[in-house]
């Protein structure tokens, strides 16, 4: 135990600003999905759209994901994730900046997004786990949660730093600072501590300048990844909970303003949740490292169903918002995390870019179908009380999915005569 931590610890005094980078750059990533709420108001006044119309542009960008992940990924297995994460971001800002030229035109609404779509695919979080996964071993599941708390940090800082920008300077204005901004800095930490390596590359090994063959490496092959039934759970817990997360997160700020929240309050208040997020990630992250995810990811997901009702109209309050926003925040910061852990767990390295891909995919199309559903069932009913009441059976769901896996496969190299592909 002395070794590991030992090991531990030295991973993190060499290869710390690998985390910093990727979870800044993760955080680039995430930031437009928990923005989106904040500039829905701005822009149904200036264009007269409805929830549906607002929430269909991201909807439109997911699809692009669902199809085009698992390529993604299979490219960075190959070229490393230096050489895709520069152009990405560069291009990712350019395509934030350009929704400050939105003219009110739906069909322009959606080609803004179709574009962010295509680009962002380039920074999604299948680069940034892949640049963590195939450098940290002994401290992989802190090292994925601080990553994967990019996620958190974007809500923490989108929405109270959007709507004070859309206050003073105007919601096209807002656009272009968070685009340049944030992007400024992602790439700046990318082009100092990313390295072009993959996940193929032996872990630990930052010296490593071309990825190692990938037969070289522990893990499932595609075909194995297919029929595993443990990747299988993954995927279905992950698209499950992140279809109710997605859709709470993106509607969250309508959804407090609602409830009599004022604008500012609630961007205070989805900050809040974001920091909430954080420690979930942190503490998750240190969890996973000792004992089986399966315990802490169940308890985790199935926690969201005691959260979301505290949300609904004619239940709300100023306290229970409080505690649910933080209950939900908690859980919300721990869903990616948990599923590139597990990824890496269950399929090994030997094509995790490729096979987390597939996982993107999942994810991408809960980010089309939550959104969207969210925003008809609030048009539909006036209220997103039908939205918060499906989440608490989704949450249930998905947890005792969770619960259901198994023992990790072994990816401790074999013998030379042995399969060390072979999952366990």
């Amino acid at each position: 135990m002395t070794g590991e931590l030992v090991s531990a610890s030295a991973e993190w005094r060499r290869y710390w600003p690998v985390v910093l980078a990727s979870s800044i750059g993760f955080s680039f990533m995430s930031f437009m999905t928990p923005a989106a709420g904040v500039f829905m108001d701005p822009l149904a006044r200036d264009f007269g759209w409805d929830r549906t119309q607002l929430s269909s542009g991201l909807a439109a960008a997911a699809l692009i994901s669902i199809v085009l992940s698992p390529f993604i990924g299979a490219l960075i297995d190959r070229s490393g994730v230096r050489r895709i994460a520069l152009p990405g971001l560069v291009l990712t800002t350019a395509s934030i900046c350009a929704f400050a030229l939105a003219s009110g035109s739906f069909v322009q609404w959606i080609v803004l997004w179709l574009v962010w779509g295509v680009f962002v695919l380039f920074v999604q979080s299948t680069l940034w786990s892949t640049a963590v996964a195939a450098t940290f071993t002994k401290g992989r599941g802190l090292a994925l949660g601080i990553t994967m708390s990019g996620t958190a940090l974007a809500q923490v800082i989108a929405p109270p730093l959007s709507n004070w920008l859309i206050t003073h300077f105007g919601w096209r204005e807002a656009f272009v600072i968070l685009g340049l901004g944030w992007g400024g800095v992602a790439f700046v930490l990318s082009v100092l501590f990313l390295s072009g390596k993959s996940a193929a590359a032996t872990p630990g090994d930052r010296r490593a300048r071309k990825p190692a063959p990938a037969s070289d490496v522990p893990g499932l092959t595609i075909a194995q990844a297919w029929r595993s039934v443990a990747l299988w759970k993954v995927a279905i817990a992950t698209f499950l909970i992140l279809t109710a997360t997605i859709a709470v997160v993106v509607h969250q700020f309508p959804i407090l303003v609602e409830a009599g929240v004022s604008r500012e309050s609630a961007a205070w208040l989805v900050s809040l949740s974001g920091i909430a997020g954080v420690a979930g990630k942190l503490i998750t992250g240190t969890l996973v490292d000792r004992f089986h995810a399966r315990w802490i990811g169940g308890l985790t997901l199935a926690s969201t169903a005691i959260a979301w009702p505290l949300l609904m109209d004619g239940v709300a309050t100023p306290s229970l918002v409080v505690v649910g926003m933080m209950i939900s925040g908690y859980a919300a910061g721990t869903k990616m995390q948990l599923c590139s852990y597990l990824t890496a767990r269950y399929a090994g390295l030997r094509h995790y870019g490729a096979i987390f891909g597939v996982m993107t995919s999942m994810i991408a199309l809960a980010s089309a179908i939550g959104p969207l559903s969210a925003g008809m069932a609030h048009d539909a009913f006036g209220s997103y009380s039908p939205l918060l009441l499906a989440g608490v059976s989704i949450s249930i769901v998905s947890g005792l999915i969770v619960f259901s896996l198994g023992a990790y496969p072994d990816w401790t190299p074999a013998l030379p005569g042995n399969d060390e592909s072979a999952p366990a």
